[in-house]
């Protein structure tokens, strides 16, 4: 844990988070006065690999669904 007064925290705010992202430190405590106020942590990046088929199952598509209707085909100039 380490711990900073706002100004030292704003003027460093960039090493602050790379501090954090290699892991240097756990926490940053910004102080007021030499009272903690905030609490500055890592958050991990959440895993969008198992999001992927998250719908799977749960949604038909037509067999014929790129195949333009008449009417709305002609509406868009795609046919006389």
């Amino acid at each position: 844990m380490c711990q900073m007064n706002v100004l030292e925290a704003k003027t460093n705010f960039s090493k602050i988070i790379a501090m954090l992202e290699r892991g240097e430190e756990e926490e940053v405590i910004v102080a007021r006065a030499g009272k903690p106020v905030v609490k500055i942590i890592y958050i991990e990046p959440e895993d969008t690999s198992k999001r992927i088929g998250i719908a799977a199952g749960k949604i038909w598509i037509s067999d014929d669904f790129d195949e333009p209707d008449d009417d709305i085909a002609r509406m868009f100039g795609m046919i006389d």
